[in-house]
């Protein structure tokens, strides 16, 4: 993924420290460097790590597939997930983030950025360190007054100050692996007052801004009934377009909105398989490949544990590639190598890391992934790009590396029990379910 996007079929990386210093044909490589330790990659396809732009680390991933399956956008957020994010405790959140992060780590992902954590960032943060996982994240910011009697003008200070401290006590000069980001809600959660501060917060300490926008029409018809403006029109009008923002699914946009969210450099985060599972309405209203024709830097999410339900952004690549194609009946659209950058390079840049991630090349920091081409759907390997996006998936990843650690060996986490984990994650799941006072729905009988 260089800027000549080279395959080398029989190729070398060298890293030291954290640091990748030469990638190249195996002979050069061997050449220009004295190695103090090597590893046989010839059972191995090497990637970049892929970057998940919007991931619920928290939340979900300790309720997986608890929510059925048939039900309505409102239904599914308000009737199901708010309640399920409300019952769990910091405690609860700790584990979650635990376990998305050996997911993702397992299936490839090497760095994220969260759509936002509800109550315990701090200890989020610890537990996310000890694994090893690169990431931007934050608490779960919005202050829009719902209610008759809330205070409007001290909703939208408490919100401010929550991004001002988190920034502060966990910031993002120097790259460190972890750093906060304003994580707003998005929606129609966030007062203009609350979107420029989050904005003068990014753009005064190199973050980005993300935030859910238009996966239903619900979002256009509120702006429109406020403001008078659809929501990516309005946030133009406030000064909060711009490379520092990334917008999750934006499904339900107009040719305006699609040409402000590229005149301005604004991320759109496609979240296919959340938009297949939940009816959004991508196939039919989604604008992507205008987006992409426009050059707006379209990355990829896989959302929660109980809308996309898996966080193999491998899987999420096949739906992007092969979405499009269907509902436009245009197998030019969106191929295989265009899904391979927005999985790595427009993941990188959306998460303002593209001097640093996304590629395998000399002085970016060494995320990188091997996948066992010891397995069927890698024989005979031919097209390398192809066999990746269409007939490969996380499970698959043999081998991980980030900020040149060696974190996943032989398919397992090596900075965690992981039988453990499990283990108390199947305790917590049933309780979490019990105090949202919700019981696991199946068509069949469970006996």
């Amino acid at each position: 993924m260089d800027d000549e996007r080279r395959i080398f079929r029989s190729g070398a990386l060298a890293v030291t420290g954290d640091r990748i210093v030469a990638v190249g044909p195996s002979d050069d490589v061997a050449r220009a460097v004295s190695a103090k330790e090597t590893i046989d990659g010839s059972r191995f396809v090497l990637t970049p790590g892929f970057v998940n732009c919007h991931v619920h680390i928290t939340g979900e991933p300790i309720t997986r597939g608890y929510v059925p399956d048939d039900t309505d956008w409102r239904t599914n957020v308000f009737d199901w997930l708010i309640p399920t994010y409300m019952a769990q405790t910091p405690e609860d959140e700790r584990l979650s983030a635990q376990l998305a992060a050996v997911e993702m780590l397992r299936t490839g992902t090497t760095c994220f950025i969260e759509a936002g954590t509800i109550m315990d960032l701090s200890g989020v943060v610890d537990v996310l360190g000890a694994i090893g996982i690169r990431g931007r994240l934050g608490q779960w910011v919005q202050d829009r007054a719902f209610a008759p009697d809330d205070d409007q003008a001290a909703l939208t200070a408490a919100a401010i100050a929550r991004l001002e401290d988190q920034i502060a006590q966990f910031p993002a000069a120097g790259d460190p692996l972890l750093a906060a980001w304003p994580c707003l809600v998005g929606h129609n959660t966030a007062t203009d007052d609350l979107w420029r501060a989050a904005t003068a917060l990014a753009q005064a300490n190199g973050l980005g801004v993300t935030a859910h926008m238009s996966p239903d029409p619900a979002d256009p018809d509120f702006y429109l009934a406020t403001t008078g403006r659809r929501p990516i029109a309005h946030l133009a009008d406030i000064g909060a377009l711009g490379g520092h923002l990334s917008l999750t699914h934006a499904i339900h946009l107009d040719g305006e909105e699609v040409a402000l969210m590229a005149e301005t450099g604004t991320h759109v985060t496609h979240c296919p398989m959340t938009a297949m599972k939940g009816a959004y309405g991508a196939s039919t209203a989604g604008r992507f490949p205008e987006l992409q024709a426009a050059g707006v830097g379209i990355q990829l999410g896989t959302d929660g544990n109980n809308n996309g339900n898996s966080a193999d952004m491998m899987r999420a690549m096949y739906v992007m590639a092969g979405l499009f194609k269907d509902a436009r009946r245009d197998s030019a659209l969106f191929p295989a190598h265009q899904v391979l950058e927005a999985a790595t390079l427009n993941g990188a840049a959306g998460a303002r890391l593209g001097h640093a991630i996304g590629a395998l090349k000399p002085g970016m920091k060494a995320d990188f992934v091997a996948h066992d081409r010891d397995r069927p759907e890698w024989v005979p390997l031919l097209n390398v790009i192809n066999q990746l996006v269409w007939s490969a998936d996380g499970r698959g990843v043999h081998s991980v590396w980030v900020d040149g650690r060696r974190v996943v060996e032989g398919y397992r986490v090596t900075t965690i029990d992981e039988d453990r984990l499990f283990a108390q994650v199947e305790a917590a799941a049933p309780l979490i379910v019990a105090r949202a006072g919700k019981s696991v729905p199946c068509a069949w009988p469970v006996l």
